[in-house]
């Protein structure tokens, strides 16, 4: 290891030391030791500081004992030290920087550091913060996103277990050019990695380079500023250490276990653009400290595989003298390296558009203002269509467009639309079109400047001037379709035929077929229920990051996460015979009113590694299926009301249990099987086998409102199911109850069924 790089991090590491002290002595005088703190929409307080020593800061008084801890690390360490197995004094520098890093970004958020928007900044998501007593250039400050919260966390947890999102790279500091920036970003977020943004070399940021060049920032894009300065990387770290607690089960002060959980499972990596001083330095140790090796445009020293390190740590790539005919080309490969050394497995589809394309456009917005035409909507019609043909009747890769395009209608306007697929394969099967249909949302989102919403006949599509100005036409979404269906499914697709329809005598022909089609599917699907197959799914994709949880998915129960059902684990099992989705039979029933077969037990046994002996498949209060942080909804037993309230994934608000939605999640995730308290996909609320052994949906007695709103048509459906029309206005919600006290009084004005049933227990 190089003196050289430990000098400078220990140099670093005591200076922010010094600093979050001296800072942190000035709030305590001036605010007090007992002032509340933390960091917004988390249960896990200041992530960083839980999860590496277990100390839940709520006083500020309570980070001088945090700060005693890091000065301790900036000294020859004492016997049993936890977290630095090799690398010695300069690990423990790193972690005491991000102590004191995190220290300081809490002192700041006393000093009145408010959610608002960032003049200049283009946010796709998230919260923007400013800070009232930086204004050094143009009122932009060192702070834009601020902390991640859970709800964000736990909305990306499906891709970071699916593999689409395959890891997150912290990028310090300022690229050469804007364009280099630009191109460094496009290339990660093609390869579908998130980017954590912070920062600046002599006052200049990745982040004022990429807004000068007019690229979307914000959660939607996988794209987030922390701010410009470089104490701001500590959220990224705070990121992945909650990914460990959420994710993992893991527990606060399990320091070790959380940086190997880290090393092995996160896929990250640090790259810093510009000169490197001392304070980067002191941080890239942090981040070394959690296995994520430091990639570098600059020469500096390196780290690289001898002795007691398993692969490079530090390394050096000057930019310069990187091979590549131009700038564009040497970020290109910049990127490469970086995912070469951390290992980070990517998978790119080939898809023939003019404009960049990756999952990390999937939540990106296209507003009214920047829109060159949209389809759907409230002014015109937009419909899916996906069906099943025999081989000979299949034209692979043909993609034709019957009416006119967009070239006539004016900027901002809309018109009809019908994307029809026609598929063909030896493995395919009639019971895949809606599984392959709901595939076209994820695949044309993928497009930048794309905007895609909803299914069947609702969907709406917008494309973006940008989009446009770059090229992108009609045929373009059949490109998108051709290409991702065979690199997603090739398994059971062999050919692919798409044609779009703007005609509005050809277009109305098929939304008659379509609708149809869609109806037929209905009844099929509510047809299909648990007692008339012989068995349900696996799915163990969350494994990759909560090792003891495992999902069994019936007809009907869908995954917790939302995103997949029987179907779709039938599909994916007949895709990949070996994959996460695995038949489980059946076998002898043991007790249908709970939900426990042999089978499902046997599985629950082995795919937990001991740790679950048995599962209920229609019961919250025994044996309840275990979770792994990447639910839409947590169901929790609310004992004083003899029923279970809701809480949505998208809900920050208090709920009757006394607990907001992060805090709860802590107990429902991390594979840990808790009676009265279960993670579920939204959708599985309206199934009739919702908790049924413990009463079914009347059970109900509060809800997020955010599910009576998006999901009134279903649990109006529901209500009807159940016999009491007037159920859904008989469950409270977060716009008037917020106490059990409330609760037990809203239920009682409003003659809840919950209070003449039998007890719960």
């Amino acid at each position: 290891m190089s003196r050289y790089i430990a000098t400078r991090a220990i140099r670093g590491a005591n200076a922010l030391v010094t600093e979050a002290e001296l800072m942190l002595d000035k709030a305590i005088k001036e605010k007090g030791p007992e002032t509340p703190v933390s960091f917004p929409n988390t249960a896990y307080y200041l992530p960083l500081i839980y999860g590496m020593t277990g100390q839940a800061i709520e006083q500020l008084g309570q980070l001088q004992s945090v700060l005693e801890h890091a000065r301790q690390l900036l000294h020859p360490m004492p016997s049993g030290r936890h977290w630095t197995p090799y690398l010695g004094e300069t690990l423990d520098s790193g972690m005491a920087t991000l102590l004191a890093a995190e220290t300081i970004e809490c002192v700041r958020f006393i000093y009145n550091l408010q959610p608002e928007p960032m003049p200049g900044f283009q946010l796709a998501g998230g919260t923007a913060f400013t800070s009232p007593d930086n204004g050094k250039d143009g009122g932009m400050d060192g702070h834009l996103n601020g902390p991640i919260d859970d709800i964000q966390l736990r909305s990306w947890g499906i891709q970071l277990v699916d593999g689409r999102m395959p890891g997150f790279a912290a990028i310090v500091g300022a690229a050469k050019s804007n364009e280099v920036a630009v191109k460094i970003v496009r290339e990660l977020q093609r390869r579908n990695i998130l980017c954590f943004l912070s920062g600046n070399v002599n006052g200049r940021s990745i982040i004022h380079q990429l807004n000068e060049e007019g690229v979307e920032l914000g959660y939607d894009t996988y794209t987030v500023p922390f701010g410009t300065d470089t104490i701001s990387a500590i959220y990224a770290l705070g990121f992945a250490t909650r990914s460990a607690l959420t994710f993992g089960g893991l527990k606060a002060g399990q320091a070790r276990d959380i940086l190997l959980y880290n090393r092995e499972r996160v896929f990250a990596f640090v790259l810093a653009l510009g000169e490197v001083d001392d304070l980067k330095y002191a941080a890239a140790a942090g981040a070394i400290n959690f296995g994520f090796p430091v990639i570098a445009d600059t020469v500096i020293p390196e780290i690289l595989p001898t002795g007691v390190t398993r692969y490079e740590h530090v390394v050096s790539m000057p930019f310069n003298e990187i091979e590549g005919k131009d700038d564009l080309e040497r970020a290109e490969r910049l990127v490469q390296k970086c995912i070469e050394v951390r290992g980070v497995k990517v998978k790119v589809a080939d898809v023939p558009v003019p404009v960049p394309y990756g999952s990390a456009f999937e939540g990106e917005v296209v507003r009214k203002a920047d829109m060159r035409i949209e389809f759907g909507g409230k002014k015109s019609r937009c419909f899916e269509y996906l069906y099943m043909a025999p081989l000979d009747d299949v034209t692979d890769g043909k993609v034709e467009v019957v009416g006119p395009g967009f070239d006539e209608v004016a900027s901002q306007g809309s018109m009809d639309m019908g994307i029809v697929v026609k598929v063909a394969g030896r493995q395919m099967q009639d019971d895949f079109e809606p599984v392959l249909e709901r595939q076209i949302h994820y695949f044309i989102n993928g497009a930048s400047g794309i905007q895609h919403i909803g299914q069947r006949d609702i969907a709406w599509i917008r494309i973006s001037n940008g989009a446009a100005d770059k090229g992108f036409n009609l045929e373009h979404f059949g490109k998108i379709l051709h290409a991702r269906f065979h690199a997603d499914f090739g398994a059971i697709v062999d050919k692919v035929q798409v044609t779009i329809y703007t005609e509005p005598e050809k277009l109305q022909e098929w939304l008659t077929e379509a609708r149809s089609a869609y109806d037929f599917r209905n009844k099929r699907l509510a047809d299909l229920t648990d007692d008339k197959v012989e068995e349900f799914y696996s799915c163990t994709l969350c494994q990759s990051f909560a090792p003891n949880h495992v999902c069994v998915v019936s007809p009907e129960r869908l995954g917790l996460c939302g995103a997949y059902n029987w179907l779709d684990c039938k599909a994916s099992f007949n895709i990949n015979p070996t994959g996460p989705n695995q038949p489980i039979k059946l076998g002898k029933s043991i007790d249908t009113l709970k939900g426990y077969w042999e089978g499902t037990n046997d599985y629950a046994k082995i795919g937990s590694h001991g740790v679950v002996q048995e599962v209920a498949m229609y019961s919250i209060m025994e044996n309840p299926m275990t979770a792994c942080g990447c639910f839409e909804c947590i169901v929790m037993l609310i004992p004083e009301a003899n029923g279970v309230m809701v809480v949505s994934r998208e809900d920050t608000s208090m709920t009757p249990a006394g607990m907001t939605f992060s805090t709860l999640a802590g107990i429902a995730g991390g594979g840990l099987q808790t009676p009265g308290v279960m993670g579920v996909g939204k959708f599985y609320l309206v199934s009739p086998k919702f908790i049924s052994s413990d009463g079914g949906f009347k059970r109900v007695v509060w809800m997020s409102s955010v599910l009576k709103e998006t999901m009134s048509d279903e649990l109006s459906a529901v209500a009807e199911r159940e016999g009491d029309p007037d159920l859904i206005g008989k469950i409270a919600d977060d716009r008037n109850v917020t106490s059990v006290d409330e609760l037990l009084a809203w239920m009682e004005e409003h003659n809840h069924p919950a209070l003449v049933m039998d007890p719960i227990f």
